[in-house]
């Protein structure tokens, strides 16, 4: 490979780190508008076409989308996000059997693995979530809570295929929500069964609501 691409290459992969991390970081929440590329190229002190190549790459993992006339707007903070925004669309059948399978093995991962410091922020976090009146404050808990219970797990890579799905996953929580008419649904026997280190009781409360918020969506298989 000649020496100017490999540099070229190198300075691409730069750019998208950069870019990736600003979206990771928050600084650039999803939903939003990145800079334009004039305003891209100036910050980061590379040519257009670099940063055109970037930006590309990045559409093309799923974290960002270019909107021909409007901008690029960020879509998911990472790509195995952004994948599944791909592959499930608005689903949401498809997205509650993903977080069966992984939440259901995190829960029964957790019953076995986790640590004093894990019960007690799992407990505080459903406190926190069954305390709270604001739709939008509810779902973020109640998805901050599922993730406090993979996290338990102690695996880190379902730990990291869990943190990929935050997008989805909130978003599903606000679907539920919204078509069960702000109901909470009680997770109490989850972190007991956790708490007593049941495994299999476990997993059965991690997937039984889940299984129940599936069977009341149609079917369009």
């Amino acid at each position: 490979m000649p020496l100017a691409t490999t540099r070229r290459a190198g300075l691409v992969d730069q750019v998208i780190a950069q870019l990736r991390a600003s979206v990771s970081a928050g600084e650039w929440p999803v939903g939003t508008r990145i800079p334009t590329e004039p305003a891209l190229v100036a910050a980061l002190g590379v040519g257009r076409n670099t940063v055109r190549e970037a930006v590309r790459a990045l559409a093309h993992s799923g974290i960002l989308e270019v909107r021909q006339g409007d901008g690029t707007y960020v879509r998911a903070t990472s790509e195995v996000s952004g994948a599944v925004r791909r592959l499930c669309g608005s689903e949401l059948r498809e997205v509650l059997e993903v977080r069966r399978c992984l939440e259901v093995e995190g829960a029964r991962l957790a019953a076995t693995a986790r640590t004093a410091e894990d019960l007690a922020e799992i407990r505080a976090l459903l406190a926190r979530r069954d305390a709270l009146d604001a739709r939008d404050e509810f779902v973020r808990a109640d998805a901050e809570f599922h993730f406090a219970v993979v996290r338990a797990s102690h695996n880190a890579v379902l730990i990291e295929l869990y943190r990929g799905l935050t997008e989805v996953v909130t978003a599903s929580v606000a679907t539920t929500v919204e078509t069960h008419a702000f109901d909470r649904i009680p997770h109490d026997g989850l972190v007991e069964a956790i708490a007593r280190g049941d495994v299999d009781r476990a997993g059965h409360e991690a997937g039984g609501f889940l299984e129940e918020l599936i069977e009341e969506l149609p079917d369009r298989r």
